[in-house]
């Protein structure tokens, strides 16, 4: 794993996700960029470190906007690789202060962008590895494998805890994730690049980059 200080430049074949670029922030898929070529998207639950994770894997520090308010992202948020590839940051779920009908709405939303867009290649589910895998989570991997949806488990924050405790949160959820034919997981940090290769292997493989 790398162990990397923020600004550290990256080595990767692809550099293709430094190079990411802001599309547009739409409230509905409808609005969104036509669904065509390869959409990876990334999401959990609202306190997990979306943005953090976003910023860190595409070494851009703003990116994607980071909040200490948990659910600030309220819409489907498109990122530019290249022509044919994009990243999609989608609403947070199950800690969003927000009024119900509008949390009923973003989840309708998403919904509609998981169960319906060709271009969606594979689904970064991010968990905060100290409160790894709640009923929401598992909830979320239940109905990405009823789907068929590839998913790659983040377990964030990894640095908060020591390497024993850490280890013992990835086991939990290997254990957990066996019953799946398409879900996978790794330790991760956005704050010191360690995982980062991994999952960049993950990204290429859904992008079919060579």
């Amino acid at each position: 794993m790398l162990n990397m200080k923020p600004g550290t430049p990256l080595k990767h074949s692809h550099p293709v996700y430094q190079q990411a670029e802001f599309i547009c922030s739409v409230p509905k898929m409808a609005n969104g960029p036509l669904d065509s070529g390869y959409e990876i998207a990334f999401a959990g639950r609202s306190n997990a470190g979306k943005s953090s994770a976003i910023n860190r894997i595409t070494h851009q520090t703003g990116l994607a906007r980071t909040s200490k308010t948990p659910g600030r992202t309220q819409h489907l948020v498109f990122f530019k690789l290249d022509e044919n590839h994009r990243l999609v940051d989608l609403p947070g779920y199950g800690f969003a202060k927000v009024p119900g009908h509008m949390r009923q709405r973003w989840g309708q939303h998403m919904a509609q962008y998981i169960e319906n867009r060709l271009a969606l290649k594979g689904i970064i589910l991010l968990m905060d590895i100290r409160h790894a895998m709640t009923d929401l989570d598992q909830r979320m991997l239940d109905w990405c494998d009823s789907l068929q949806r590839p998913v790659h488990i983040l377990l964030t924050k990894a640095d908060k805890l020591k390497f024993g405790a850490a280890k013992t949160s990835l086991l939990k959820v290997q254990k957990i994730i066996s019953r799946y034919n398409k879900v996978s997981v790794q330790m991760f940090s956005s704050k010191s690049g360690d995982g980062l290769e991994e999952v960049w292997q993950i990204l290429d493989k859904w992008n079919e980059y060579d």
